[in-house]
């Protein structure tokens, strides 16, 4: 066999993307490169790696067990080039990353510093539901996820690094609940807009409202934190968000948290990775970051959280 480095990042990006024209896209090339260079690299195999049927791109059995190697092989060629630079005195890379779309609200604050120590470090940030966010970490996309709900499949590392508070909210110029500590059984009247399926604020949720026996009313269903911000502002309806995402509009006097017993929900937001993950110089770096600076870096961003709470 005679494949190149080349063709296994092409063959990979492929497989990711199950189509040629999106890894092309990806690797700034043609199509008809892209097609060359699988082509190339499928013709020193005697099993098919893939089979396109009608217009769709499938990886074969074998297609699959070979993909992971050429992960395997990239990773080990990256660590090479790390291992490098960590010799000459800097530390290079890419550092892999997804974050459920609240934690979004987190994250930049936990990667300011280190890449200001780490110019050369090249950041890639995704920023999904946590569906999405797990998924990539099982199929090993990234060095870490950050999440509240870990998911229960996997083995995986954990890092604790803050709180998460979810309150209820509403319109400044709501006037449905205004007593100072409303009863829990105020969620099986009042309309809620909730969160889609896969996001892990709606898990913790659902979790509080089964387990004090409350069949929610929904108002409405929409699939981003920053959509559920303005339909409460609008006074659409009412909603439980991460305290974290509504700073902005609680200095500005659009929001308003509504006093609720059994609130705020409590949650942790954790930075995960899968145990059996040999972790870069980069992602190594970056945990021991988070690790030492979690408490310095929540004082400086994040102490504004503890007087609304009081």
């Amino acid at each position: 066999m005679n494949f190149t480095l080349h063709q296994l990042k092409v063959f990979i990006t492929i497989v990711e993307h199950k189509s040629i024209t999106k890894a092309a896209n990806e690797l700034n090339m043609t199509q008809p490169a892209a097609s060359i260079q699988l082509k190339n690299f499928q013709d020193q195999f005697e099993i098919p790696l893939s089979e396109v049927i009608g217009r769709q791109f499938y990886v074969t059995e074998f297609g699959k067990e070979i993909y992971q190697i050429a992960q395997e092989i990239l990773n080990k060629t990256e660590t090479i080039q790390y291992k490098t630079e960590a010799f000459k005195g800097l530390l290079s890379g890419k550092l892999r990353i997804s974050v459920v779309s609240t934690g979004n609200y987190v994250m930049p604050y936990f990667l300011n510093g280190f890449l200001k120590k780490h110019p050369n470090v090249e950041l890639v940030l995704d920023v999904s539901n946590k569906t999405n966010v797990i998924k990539d970490l099982e199929q090993n996309l990234v060095d870490f996820s950050l999440v509240t709900v870990s998911p229960t499949h996997l083995e995986i590392n954990e890092l604790p690094i803050m709180e998460n508070n979810l309150v209820l909210v509403a319109s400044k110029n709501n006037t449905l609940l205004n007593n100072d500590n409303n009863e829990k059984s105020i969620f099986k009247t009042i309309p809620l807009i909730f969160r889609e399926e896969g996001s892990g604020t709606r898990h913790t949720m659902m979790e509080f409202f089964k387990q004090e026996k409350i069949a929610p009313k929904t108002q409405l269903v929409l699939t981003s934190n920053e959509a559920i911000k303005q339909a409460v502002v609008a006074d659409i309806g009412v909603s439980i968000v991460s305290l974290l995402s509504i700073k902005n509009e609680l200095l500005q006097n659009e929001i308003k948290i509504i006093p609720t017993k059994g609130l705020p929900l409590q949650s942790t937001w954790k930075l995960i990775y899968l145990k059996k993950k040999e972790l870069s110089p980069v992602a190594a770096a970056f945990l021991a970051y988070v690790a030492s600076e979690k408490e310095s870096v929540y004082k400086q961003y994040f102490d504004w959280l503890d007087a609304i709470l009081e």
